[in-house]
């Protein structure tokens, strides 16, 4: 059996890797094909196209890049109709995955869409799309199943692999060891994004935070670690200009152990938010549109959410705050982040309501979503 599969970041590539390898502990004999990254790869993913093809983000940064991108669904549409898989599986990228699996669907293809566009918080619209495009909807959080239902998407709560994956208990002396860290020295951990152009725009308030942070605490250690080294050039300059007295460790490939060594956390908002709450670091999480797509999100009130961060978003308060857009500045994240350093009670009381939520959400996210898909893939007599 030929699944066709497309992840478009680290995220995706992740939760994609998983579900192919529980997918293969079932049927061994299926073969995968389609986009995603290192994780996808190694399970046995044959890439069409590098990944990095599809990590666009953002109204006016995809525009950019349109061309591009709707030549590439054609030629994986046309691909996939003249040649159809047992299955199509889109995980997350919903403005590239959902027209192509609605095309797909139509050609006789199942189809499923892991992890939901996050309808019930901003383009409500996109229900629709849904409907039309997806047999089955692997949902990562356990509020949206309902609403979905109710919309008539189908729709199976599978939990999120990271919080299955993550200890509950962090070993904070482990990572500090390994990472060459003094047990008892302050560590602020930085993580500005996982997209080029996230860390353009925020790399140089961040740097400028970290740096007068440092000031503050001279024995304070910094460490930003990153997902490419492309992410990493990109802050190095930024750093260089804007932040040339910072001291900064800057690695590729190891944020959760950088998390579990840091005592307080500045992210950008996205999967990072998340990563944080369930390492159980205080955080404080700033971000940057590009200022075309923040104005036009903002006149046609397409956000419908008090908060914006993941990790608010689940405890259903503002543990994190949050600075957005004109916010975003040293002015404002600077005592954000040292009045983290200066309060314990509070930190206690933020680690542990994330330890509740980490333990509502640690399920076997791999082994649900393959029930899911087999189940979809037995009633549809693909197997």
């Amino acid at each position: 059996m030929r699944v066709a599969i497309i992840a478009a970041e680290p995220s995706g590539d992740l939760l994609g890797a998983g579900l192919m390898q529980a997918l293969l502990q079932r049927v061994p004999d299926i073969e995968f094909e389609g986009i995603g990254g290192a994780r996808m790869q190694a399970v046995g993913m044959r890439s069409l196209e590098p990944m990095a093809s599809l990590s666009v983000m953002g109204l006016v940064e995809v525009l950019q890049h349109l061309p591009a991108l709707l030549r590439l669904r054609r030629r994986l549409r046309a691909r996939w109709t003249a040649d159809p898989p047992g299955l199509f599986i889109g995980v997350d990228a919903p403005d590239f995955n959902l027209p192509l699996e609605q095309g797909l669907r139509q050609a006789g293809v199942p189809t499923v869409h892991y992890v939901s566009p996050t309808v019930w918080a901003w383009r409500e619209r996109r229900v629709r799309k849904l409907r039309a495009a997806v047999d089955l909807l692997l949902s990562i959080f356990p509020f949206e199943p309902a609403f979905l239902e109710a919309r008539g998407v189908k729709a199976v709560y599978v939990g999120h692999k990271l919080a299955a994956d993550m200890p509950l208990e962090v070993d904070r002396s482990g990572a500090r060891a390994a990472l060459g860290l003094d047990l008892h020295a302050p560590v602020l951990a930085v993580l500005p994004g996982s997209r080029g152009g996230e860390v353009t725009r925020l790399a140089a308030p961040f740097a400028e935070t970290a740096a007068a942070c440092q000031e503050q605490i001279p024995s304070l250690k910094v460490l930003v670690p990153l997902v490419s080294e492309a992410t990493a050039a990109i802050w190095q300059q930024q750093q260089a200009y804007c932040a040339s007295g910072l001291q900064a460790g800057v690695s590729l490939h190891n944020s959760r152990q950088v998390l579990a060594a840091a005592d307080v956390v500045l992210t950008a908002s996205g999967t990072a938010t998340f990563e944080a709450l369930l390492s159980k670091r205080p955080m404080v999480v700033g971000y940057r549109l590009n200022g075309l797509t923040y104005a036009i999100a903002k006149w046609f009130r397409l956000v419908r959410l008090e908060h914006v961060a993941m990790a608010n978003l689940l405890a259903g308060e503002a543990l994190a705050p949050e600075f957005i857009q004109g916010d975003c500045t040293p002015g404002k994240l600077i005592p954000a982040v040292l009045d983290l350093f200066h309060q314990p009670e509070r930190i206690t009381a933020i680690q542990t309501r994330y330890r509740q939520i980490h333990e509502q959400l640690a399920v076997d996210s791999d082994r649900l979503a393959a029930d899911a898909v087999l189940e979809l893939l037995r009633r549809r007599d693909a197997l």
